[in-house]
Formats: structure tokens, C-alpha cells, sequence
């Protein structure tokens, strides 16, 4: 019998023999029993596979805290919390210190990572209290699971806080944005467009310690506010509010005073013939524009600049070197002492 006509056939299956068999052993035949553990394990392959990669890497993700240290300045301070972190599992990201020769004191920022941390945060807040102790130091620590509650306070003028809405949108910004505040309404159809509650609370000479007991309930009760931010908010507030959130306020206006004090600053600047022109973001105490400073920045002036000209540069700046404090402040990156600060890079 002539078997010629099946070489074709034959030579067919062989050349597709390796695809074939691994696909016949790992496919559960309709008819064939399969243990409970194949079927585990094939089920777990297909998961697998079916993952993206971001989730099968949600395991690896750092995550990061922040821990600042500040006191008299000694040797093996910087060794001391190296070591600590090391011995707990956690891994140093960044790390800044400085020191105040004049004050003797030390001042340091960590930044690290303890996804894979040995033992726990109750354990490990432990031991940094232990080493600070040792060294007379006081520390602050975020571990950085809650993102910090913002309160916005505006009267009229609108740039800066268009400003720190549009950067904290396109996410420059790392806070949850609960609240505007203002003693009038003509910026409500600003906060309606971002979706933030807007309250009016109208302030007169006899109202104002009542509003005032309102706003705090507001913002504690309610909200929950970390920080608030005077973003031009033509209002002193009082001693009491400066207490309630003592390093929590920061305020923002013109680096004129106290040369220029009171109303139209930049046209008054112009009268003089200023070079300069600047801005200046700082705490708000019960001092009166005297709080410790965060950030400032300038711009020149000459003589071809006119009032305007003055107006919308000052703006400028205002409104930049407002959101550089704020995203200083949300990063943990103030140290507040002597009514200054230490500000670490970012």
C-alpha cells in the first residue's frame, strides 16, 4: 500500500508538536478530572497575567514620612537617627540639617521610607522619642497617610487665590482644599467653580469677635482645618485665632511695611521712586505682620514703571511666593524657632 500521501500530515504535526503538547497538559480536558491544587494554580496564573503592572506593584511602593528634629546642637546627633531608622527596617530618601551657631541649636529634616519597616510606628515613634531625649531635642513626625485640611480666607482681590486653586488642581499642591472664607461674596462664583464651600461672614467692629467665634467653630468642627491661608484677606485676626492655630496661618502681603503702612502701598512706593518691590509670606501671631517669615521675593523697579505697572508686578509676586510657602508648609519642610524659620529645600 502506497502511504506516500500522509507525509505531508505527519511532517505537519511534528513541526507543530511543541505548541501543541503544553497546551493539552495545561487545558483541563471537558472529559479528564482535575486536582483542586492544578486548578489553583491555574487560576492564580491567569490572575496574574490579567494584573497591570502598577497592580502588581502596589506591594512595592514606598511610603514615605517626614521627621524634623530640633535642639542643642551635639555630636552623633545625624549618626543617631541614621542608625535608629536603619535598625527598623526603613530606608533614608532625603536627609537635611543646619545648624544655628549663634543659638547653638541643630536642626534636621528626614524624609524616608518605611514600606518595609521591621517593626510598627508605635515602636518606632519610640525609639525617636528615646533618641530625643538623649539629645534634649524636640521632634515633629507625619507619617504621611492623611493629606492636610486647608482653609482659603479672601476679601476682594481674587489673584492669589485663583493661584493656589489652578496649582493645587493641577496637583502642586498636596491638601484637601475643604473651605473659603470671606467678608464679602463677590469671589463665591470662583469657589462654586471648583466646587469648594464658600461662607460669608460679614465683619463690623461689633460683630467681629462673634463672626470670628463662628469661623473657628467652622473650621475645628466641622472641617477639621490643618492650616489656614490669608490670601489677602483684609481682616486682622485676633490673638485668640493666632492661638488656636499658632503656626497654622500664613499670611501674605507687600514687603513695604513698615515703610508704606495702610492703604495704596504701590502708590506710594511710586511717589518715592522705589527700586524695588517684593513680597513677603510669613505666620501670622498676635504681632501684627511681625510673625515668623517663610518665604519673600523681589522684583526691580525704575523710572519707566508706573503705578499700574507696580500693581500687577506686586501681584506677581504675591501670588508665587504665597503658594511657595504653602507647599513648604504641606511638605513639612518649616522649622519654626526664635520667630523665624528653618526652610529645607524641596
Amino acid at each position: 500500500m502506497n502511504l506516500s500521501f500522509l507525509i505531508p500530515a505527519v511532517a505537519f504535526v511534528l513541526l507543530h508538536l511543541p505548541y501543541v503538547v503544553p497546551f493539552i497538559f495545561s487545558v483541563p480536558h471537558p472529559h479528564r478530572k482535575v486536582s483542586p491544587t492544578t486548578c489553583t494554580v491555574l487560576n492564580l496564573e491567569a490572575i496574574t497575567n490579567s494584573m497591570s503592572s502598577d497592580e502588581r506593584m502596589d506591594d512595592d511602593r514606598p511610603q514615605y514620612a517626614t521627621l524634623r528634629v530640633h535642639g542643642p546642637d551635639s555630636r552623633g546627633i545625624v549618626a543617631a537617627f541614621s542608625q535608629l531608622l536603619y535598625g527598623h527596617g526603613c530606608g533614608i530618601f532625603d536627609a537635611e540639617q543646619s545648624t544655628d551657631r549663634a543659638y547653638n541649636l541643630f536642626f534636621q529634616r528626614i524624609h524616608f521610607d518605611y514600606s518595609s519597616m521591621l517593626t510598627d510606628r508605635v515602636t518606632l515613634d519610640r525609639g525617636i522619642k528615646e533618641v530625643c531625649d538623649r539629645f534634649k531635642m524636640t521632634y515633629q513626625l507625619n507619617w504621611g497617610d492623611r493629606k492636610k485640611n486647608v482653609c482659603i480666607m479672601v476679601s476682594k482681590y481674587d489673584h492669589c487665590l485663583w493661584e493656589l486653586l489652578l496649582r493645587h488642581r493641577e496637583g502642586e499642591l498636596d491638601c484637601n482644599l475643604k473651605l473659603i472664607i470671606s467678608n464679602h461674596p463677590d469671589l463665591k462664583p470662583i469657589a462654586d467653580s471648583f466646587n469648594i464651600p464658600f461662607e460669608v461672614f460679614k465683619i463690623t467692629k461689633d460683630t467681629r469677635a462673634e463672626q470670628e467665634s463662628k469661623e473657628l467653630e467652622l473650621m475645628q468642627k466641622t472641617y477639621d482645618i490643618d492650616l489656614v491661608i490669608m490670601a489677602r484677606y483684609m481682616q486682622i485676626i485676633s490673638d485668640d485665632f493666632c492661638r488656636v492655630f499658632q503656626h497654622r496661618v500664613i499670611n501674605i502681603h507687600h514687603s513695604f511695611l513698615p515703610a508704606f503702612v495702610g492703604g495704596k502701598p504701590y502708590h506710594r512706593a511710586h511717589e518715592r521712586g522705589v527700586k524695588l518691590i517684593g513680597a513677603t509670606a510669613h505666620y501670622a501671631t498676635a504681632d501684627l505682620d511681625e510673625g515668623p517669615i517663610i518665604e519673600q521675593d523681589i522684583t526691580r523697579i525704575s523710572h519707566r514703571d508706573e503705578v499700574n505697572d507696580l500693581i500687577r508686578k506686586g501681584r506677581l509676586l504675591e501670588k508665587n511666593t504665597l503658594v511657595t510657602a504653602v507647599k513648604s508648609h504641606l511638605e513639612d519642610r518649616i522649622i519654626v524657632y526664635n520667630n523665624k524659620c528653618v526652610v529645607f529645600g524641596d
